[in-house]
């Protein structure tokens, strides 16, 4: 794993007044979602070209597609007052780790693990933090693969990294995790216990699903 050294990350925060209050539509919101949006397209192009690269040299769809998304200022307040943090960019940035967000859906589930460790060979890409919920699933029945990227983006001559959010997963993963989040965050309505055990019955039976079809494309 490559580690982070102080003198190696230039982040985000140095280039702003650190205890601003969070506001949205100043300059200094669009400057830093401006920063965000820049890391997370960058490592966008580097994992689509892995995509093209195994389709085109080895004739295999290691990557099914790619999503992107960069949180709404409504969602990264919430987190922020669920874990009870000051509403300045400072708090943000140093403890909010998925304003930037890339999700990255594979066949089958042996590939999570092949494309976790493309992407720690990019060039200049530091890992920050690592969660393997596919060998070890949480409680609920989620599973997937999630890393935490330092970004180095250039601006003016200067170079920062930037944090963005990296989940990979199967697409049977995705679906179920998909319809585990509409049921989750239904508005106005909890997720009875009954509905929480069902789910979680399902996505063993979707683990099922994924190593079996894991056996058979050894198989072929």
């Amino acid at each position: 794993m490559k580690k982070k050294g102080n003198n190696q990350l230039i982040k985000i925060e140095n280039f702003l007044d650190r205890n601003e209050k969070l506001e949205k539509n100043t300059r200094t919101y669009e400057k830093i979602m401006f920063i965000y949006s820049t890391a997370m397209k960058e490592l966008e192009l580097k994992i689509e070209t892995i995509q093209k690269e195994f389709k085109i040299f080895y004739d295999y769809d290691l990557i099914d597609h790619i999503q992107t998304r960069i949180k709404t200022e409504e969602s990264t307040i919430k987190k922020m007052q669920d874990k009870n943090l000051e509403l300045t960019y400072k708090d943000m940035i140093e403890n909010i780790n998925d304003i930037a967000g890339i999700r990255i859906i594979c066949p089958l589930k042996k590939d999570i693990f092949a494309i976790r460790d493309l992407l720690k060979n990019i060039p200049g890409i530091i890992i920050e933090k690592e969660k393997d919920y596919v060998t070890t699933p949480k409680k609920s029945g989620y599973s997937s693969y999630h890393m935490i990227l330092n970004v180095p983006i250039i601006l003016s001559q200067k170079m920062l990294y930037v944090k963005v959010e990296i989940q990979i997963r199967t697409m049977a993963m995705d679906f179920w995790a998909s319809l585990e989040h509409k049921f989750k965050y239904k508005p106005k309505k909890e997720l009875a216990k009954s509905k929480s055990k069902e789910l979680l019955a399902y996505a063993k039976i979707i683990n099922k699903l994924d190593n079996k079809m894991m056996m058979l494309n050894k198989e072929n």
